[in-house]
């Protein structure tokens, strides 16, 4: 007489019916995680609502038109409160800044990884970080007491060789530079630092397999980078650069201090004049009424759906560049 067997029905295979074994900090880390995701949501969707609540009253009551009119003056009978002047100064003195700050910055980024040696570019990389740990205030002081006198030389020769271009004519020759280019110039030198910062980074994840196949292969080293590197890190260096023109954007206290505000708006860079949103509310809002602010607060919804904008450009820029984001390295 045998001794009974107790049958035992084989153990699901991993994905059919088995119940994945999840830790407690696994857990609490995927809660943390996702609610600070939402969160961040949140956030963003409160300073929307509060910006665009604020706005409408100050739009309501201007009788002009808010984005075309040139004229800001809250004092007036009726207030006028126009953006044109402010929206072009704020687009083109950030364009000048992108324009010359993206290229050095790229440059420097791949001397220190490629060209400078180790102790070299340690020093390089101390003096960059200094740089982006320098206030705006103190940019602005240097831009205004130093950067303004000595930019009148490079501003009549360019109004000499380039006034052709209207773009760099100077309609009063002589006069300070507190110009939008000048401006554009001093943005250059407060975002370089990040852009050069974060490109670096991104230089140093592309895989040295695929620099020294490249050079097995006869490329230079100028090739080298020119085909292995800078496609595989184009998506940083974009999002690099998409960090500096918000800076450049929302920059403040350096604007105001160095820039002579103005309500005409002109095509010649090198002419006195043009403001910013950001130096527009901080020149206004200490001084403005109840409606007055909410007018600076409607100029500050524009500033904040520009930068919206700009980032989600970014983010479709990189996401048509994904097979260079590292993730197929």
């Amino acid at each position: 007489m045998g001794i009974p067997v107790e049958k035992t029905s084989p153990a699901p295979p991993a994905g059919q019916g088995a119940r994945p074994v999840t830790r407690l900090g696994d857990r609490v880390f995927s809660g943390l995680s996702r609610g600070s995701g939402i969160l961040l949501l949140v956030i963003m969707a409160a300073i929307a609502a509060f910006l665009a609540v604020r706005a409408v009253s100050a739009i309501s009551a201007d009788h002009g038109n808010f984005l075309t009119t040139f004229e800001w003056n809250a004092n007036a009978t009726p207030p006028v409160f126009g953006i044109a002047v402010l929206l072009y100064g704020t687009l083109v003195s950030s364009v000048i800044a992108m324009v010359i700050a993206v290229p050095i910055a790229v440059g420097i980024a791949l001397f220190m990884t490629h060209y400078a040696p180790r102790k070299l570019g340690g020093v390089l990389a101390w003096i960059i970080d200094l740089l982006a740990a320098v206030p705006s205030i103190v940019y602005g002081l240097w831009g205004a007491l130093f950067l303004v006198p000595h930019l009148g030389g490079l501003t009549s020769w360019l109004d000499t060789y380039f006034g052709w271009t209207v773009v760099l004519d100077q309609s009063n020759p002589g006069t300070a530079p507190r110009n939008l280019f000048t401006v554009g110039i001093l943005l250059a030198i407060m975002i370089l630092p990040i852009i050069t910062n974060v490109s670096r980074e991104v230089i140093r994840q592309v895989p040295q397999a695929h620099e020294e196949a490249a050079l097995a292969l006869g490329a230079t080293r100028w090739e080298t980078i020119r085909m292995a590197v800078l496609p595989f890190a184009r998506s940083g260096i974009i999002s690099a650069s998409m960090l500096g023109l918000g800076r450049a954007l929302g920059e403040t206290m350096a604007v105001a201090t160095v820039l002579s505000s103005s309500d005409v708006l002109s095509a010649h860079l090198l002419d006195p004049g043009g403001g910013t949103f950001a130096a527009n509310i901080a020149a206004h809002f200490g001084e403005a009424t109840e409606l007055g602010r909410d007018a600076l607060i409607a100029s500050g919804l524009v500033l904040f759906a520009i930068t919206l904008v700009v980032n989600g450009a970014a983010r479709l820029i990189i996401a048509r560049r994904k097979e260079y984001s590292g993730a197929n390295a």
